[in-house]
């Protein structure tokens, strides 16, 4: 007999209680009594993406004519519900579960079979609508689940990363264009080196973004894969002919993506290639963004006492102590991104590695660290272009006067005096802390003409030479 507030729902292991309003039912029930590991649960985005595949699932297998009209259109609107976030207090399960996540799929299927019963007039919990015969008919959680990975994925690249990851590459052209002409030093192992253009630097940030997108793309192709209608093992055992292709067309339409069945459905179930690529993917684009963020907490380091080379707006106090002191907070927030997606990469790895003969078993740890590092780092692109990067200012007489200073310029002049006589400058100028046209002229190794012409800065940033 149930508690009050309960009902009593069965799986194949027995009863379960299960709260009276919830639309999960035994099996979920029984997942969050066994894995109260973390609180994590699936993102929106997941959810979405499988209420998305139930939806297509249920509409092929009426097309083929395998299930009941009436019932496929209460699993669809169920479904659809989901979907669109409607049910999302009802998937309950923890990220840590077991590998294949049969309790997340079957989460999915009891929320939509008794919302699906309930659309169609009758009672939470009579079966009519079942989760196992008529929602999850024609698969498996092995090939729903990894599907629901490559969707969400898709979908998550397609909403958050790349506009992202464009509006950031916008933001350093436009930079790499309004700086062309702001010449200052540039540095090798954090020391002095020839002239570069402020512009010049900016446009080799935006390249690695431009070539994090190409990036991206490639790992699109994979993602598009799709094993659904591979059911356990890749065999097909229990889908429809006919129903592979018909789900893949039927979330085509739903999500306005270009997804395909996967070549190989062995392949597609004993390995997340697709999702470890992608994550490598990430990874390669974050440590582009932390160099990137390092630089410019370096070149906007002071404003008194560093380079002070550029200047990022102003975002909000930087110091409970200290009045007046602003920090670059937005490049701080994206180097944790970084960082985050750099670990979650690692645990990708180490989860991919965990297919065994036929199946991998770690593919919730894929989805949830593959879907944040997806979404993260596409918000801190957008956030690194919108409040940091369009807003910044350069200090062209200070990075000129840097230019001037840096006595690496008689890398400049090694053709016309020669290299000993080059390195014998470099030295004089440091220990007397003179400026190096000062230097040649003093040692008389130049007319003040010639030597106008050798250290034209604008010319040598452009790797003229005399």
């Amino acid at each position: 007999m149930a508690e009050k507030g309960y009902r009593i729902e069965r799986d194949s292991m027995g009863e379960m209680q299960v709260p009276a309003n919830a639309y999960y039912a035994a099996q979920t029930a029984r997942a969050v009594e066994n894995f109260p590991i973390s609180g994590l649960r699936f993102q929106r985005g997941f959810i979405k993406a499988l209420g998305l595949i139930k939806a297509a699932c249920a509409r092929t297998n009426r097309a083929l004519g395998l299930l009941d009209h009436r019932l496929a259109e209460g699993i669809e609107k169920a479904a659809l519900e989901v979907a669109e976030g409607r049910l999302d207090t009802e998937f309950v399960v923890d990220i840590f579960q077991t590998g294949s996540g049969t309790s997340t799929n079957m989460n999915a299927n009891e929320v939509i079979g008794n919302r699906a019963i309930e659309l169609l007039g009758g009672k939470r919990g009579d079966k009519t609508v079942h989760p196992n015969d008529h929602v999850n008919m024609g698969q498996s959680t092995n090939d729903v689940f990894p599907t629901a990975i490559h969707v969400a994925a898709m979908e998550a690249i397609e909403r958050t990363l790349l506009p992202g990851l464009r509006a950031l590459a916008e933001a350093l052209e436009g930079k790499a264009q309004e700086f062309a002409r702001v010449v200052k030093s540039g540095r090798t192992h954090l020391q002095d080196a020839v002239p570069i253009t402020l512009g010049q630097e900016f446009s080799g940030y935006a390249s690695v973004i431009r070539h994090g997108i190409e990036r991206v793309e490639q790992a699109k192709s994979q993602l598009a894969e799709l094993p659904i209608g591979g059911t356990a093992l890749g065999t097909g055992l229990n889908a429809a002919p006919g129903f592979a292709d018909g789900v893949v067309k039927e979330l085509n339409a739903l999500t306005g993506l270009r997804f395909r069945r996967a070549p190989n459905l062995f392949e597609a179930m004993q390995n997340k290639d697709a999702c470890v690529q992608t994550s490598g993917t990430l990874k390669t684009i974050a440590v582009g963004l932390m160099k990137m963020a390092n630089d410019l907490r370096l070149l906007t380091s002071g404003p008194r006492t560093g380079l002070a080379e550029i200047e990022l707006p102003a975002t909000q106090p930087g110091s409970s102590i200290m009045p007046g002191k602003v920090n670059p907070v937005i490049p701080e927030a994206v180097n944790m991104v970084a960082a985050q997606v750099i670990g979650n990469d690692a645990a990708i790895a180490i989860a991919g590695l965990n297919g065994n003969l036929d199946l991998n078993v770690m593919m919730p740890v894929i989805a949830y660290d593959l879907l944040e590092s997806i979404e993260i780092e596409g918000r801190a692109a957008q956030a690194l272009a919108d409040k940091c990067v369009r807003g910044i200012t350069a200090d062209a007489k200070r990075c000129r006067e840097y230019a001037e200073r840096s006595a690496a310029l008689v890398t400049a002049l090694a053709p016309a005096i020669g290299y000993d006589n080059a390195a014998k400058i470099f030295k004089k100028c440091l220990e007397e802390d003179k400026p190096i046209r000062r230097a040649i002229l003093e040692a008389g190794l130049l007319t003040a003409e010639t030597l106008d012409e050798v250290l034209d800065l604008e010319k040598l940033a452009q790797g003229g030479r005399f």
